[in-house]
């Protein structure tokens, strides 16, 4: 999908069925969904579906980068103002929360299924975690924050990710997703305060 929108912009109607695509897959899942059923779904043609991918696969892997894409975003949007170290931590993780929160059990078990969407969680999630790093060492310089190994606060935080993302916190623990974000940032900001 990449090569045929990276060549061009995409048309109004391609961008609306493209936003409806990111809705359909976070509530329902995608691999039980054949390209007819998309097509059914979304109000179009099989072949204005192709134009924006080549397989059910690509379609399902554009969404997720979409997802992603559009929840990046969110997440910088609502730490934008804030400016207290120990906050922008708590609310960073928290917004990752909110911003999953779309995402039904259906499109995370896809999403883990289909190597190609697994990558693009698997790269979002670095991401994030870099992200974190990056304001534990500017909470550490500012001095609000003690000392600590910032990379291995950050590797703590992408595997736990990956398991609230998963469900295996939520099985374990009974917290969903949004609480178990929560706790985690509560855990992050008592490790590394003064």
């Amino acid at each position: 999908m990449e090569a045929n929108q990276s060549n061009r912009r995409l048309t109004r109607r391609q961008a609306q069925l493209r936003d409806a695509l990111v809705d359909l897959v976070l509530a329902e899942g995608f691999s039980h969904l054949t390209m007819d059923d998309f097509a059914a779904r979304l109000g179009c043609s099989k072949r204005t579906l192709y134009a924006l991918a080549d397989s059910k696969d690509q379609l399902a892997t554009e969404a997720v980068k979409l997802f992603f894409r559009r929840a990046t975003v969110a997440v910088e949007q609502a730490i934008a103002h804030t400016r207290k170290p120990e906050r922008l931590v708590t609310r960073y993780l928290e917004a990752a929360a909110e911003a999953l929160q779309p995402a039904s059990r259906a499109f995370l078990d896809d999403m883990a299924a289909l190597a190609p969407a697994r990558e693009v969680y698997d790269a979002n999630t670095a991401v994030a975690a870099q992200r974190v790093r990056q304001l534990i060492d500017a909470g550490t310089r500012s001095g609000s924050f003690r000392k600590v190994p910032a990379t291995f606060v950050a590797e703590v935080v992408t595997s736990t990710m990956r398991r609230i993302t998963s469900g295996e916190v939520q099985a374990a623990t009974g917290l969903n997703d949004a609480q178990a974000y929560t706790e985690l940032a509560k855990l992050v900001v008592a490790a590394v305060r003064r």
